[in-house]
C-alpha cells in the first residue's frame, strides 16, 4: 500500500468514525434518525433481548481485542503500522453501523419523566456527557486516538512524536473521563425503554471490564507514573475507584 493509499485510507477511516458517532447521539436519543434504540421494527422481547445483546458483544470483543498490545503487534506483520490505529477506528466504526441497523428495540416502558424543566434538565446532563467525550479526546490527543497523526507523520516521513504523560483538565478528576462521558450520556434519558436500559447496561458492563484491561496495559507501559496516578485519581467517578 503505498503512501497516498496510507492517507486515504487513514481520512477516510476518520470520516466514517466521525459520521458514526454523530449517528449514535441520535440513536440513543431517539432524535433526527429514523431507526433509533426505541424506534424500529420491533421483534418477540426474548428474541429481541438475544439480538441486542449479540451486537452489543460483537462491538465490544472487537474493541477489545484490537487494543490489545499483542494484537497490535502480530497485525503489524501483515499490516502498515501508520494506519494501523486507522484500521482499528473503521472495524470499531463497523461493529457500531451493525449495531444500528439490525438493533431490534424493546419498547415497554421503564421510566418516562413527564415534567418539562425535568426532561430539560436529563437530555441538559446527556448533552454534556456527549460534550465531555469529544472534549476528553482532544484533551489527550484527538488526532492521534483516531489516527490523523499516524497518516500525517508517515505522509511526511517523520517520526511520530513522543507523547508524555500528561493529566489535563478532566483527568485531573477522573482517570477515564470519555468513559464517565459515555455513561452519563447512555443512561441520562427521560424516556428509558427495556431496549435502552439494556443497551446502557450492557455498555455499562463492557465499559468496566475494558478499563480493567485498558489500565493493565497502561500500568505496564507506564509504570510507577501510571500507578502514582491511580492512587491519587478516582476511576470514572472523582475520589471512587482509586487503587492502593
Amino acid at each position: 500500500m503505498g503512501k497516498a493509499s496510507r492517507l486515504l485510507f487513514g481520512l477516510l477511516a476518520y470520516v466514517f468514525f466521525f459520521a458514526m458517532f454523530l449517528y449514535l447521539i441520535a440513536f440513543v436519543s431517539n432524535q433526527v434518525v429514523p431507526r433509533s434504540i426505541s424506534i424500529g421494527p420491533s421483534n418477540a422481547p426474548l428474541k429481541a433481548l438475544l439480538i441486542d445483546l449479540f451486537l452489543v458483544s460483537l462491538f465490544a470483543i472487537q474493541h477489545s481485542i484490537m487494543a490489545r498490545p499483542w494484537f497490535k503487534a502480530a497485525l503489524k506483520k501483515y499490516w502498515p503500522p501508520a494506519i494501523e490505529r486507522s484500521l482499528y477506528v473503521v472495524m470499531s466504526s463497523l461493529a457500531l453501523y451493525l449495531l444500528f441497523v439490525f438493533w431490534h428495540p424493546i419498547p415497554t416502558t421503564v421510566w418516562q419523566i413527564e415534567n418539562n424543566t425535568l426532561r430539560a434538565l436529563v437530555w441538559g446532563t446527556a448533552g454534556l456527557g456527549w460534550i465531555s467525550v469529544l472534549i476528553s479526546t482532544f484533551l489527550i490527543d484527538h488526532f492521534e486516538l483516531f489516527g490523523l497523526r499516524q497518516i500525517w507523520s508517515d505522509w511526511k516521513d517523520e517520526p511520530m512524536p513522543n507523547q508524555a504523560f500528561r493529566q489535563p483538565l478532566f483527568y485531573k478528576l477522573v482517570r477515564h473521563p470519555i468513559y464517565t462521558g459515555f455513561l452519563i450520556a447512555f443512561w441520562a434519558s427521560p424516556d428509558m425503554t427495556a431496549g435502552h436500559l439494556v443497551f446502557s447496561t450492557a455498555m455499562t458492563v463492557y465499559i468496566f471490564i475494558g478499563i480493567r484491561y485498558e489500565e493493565k496495559d497502561l500500568r505496564s507501559s507506564l509504570g510507577d507514573v501510571y500507578k502514582d496516578y491511580s492512587r491519587r485519581v478516582g476511576k470514572v467517578v472523582p475520589g471512587i475507584g482509586k487503587i492502593n
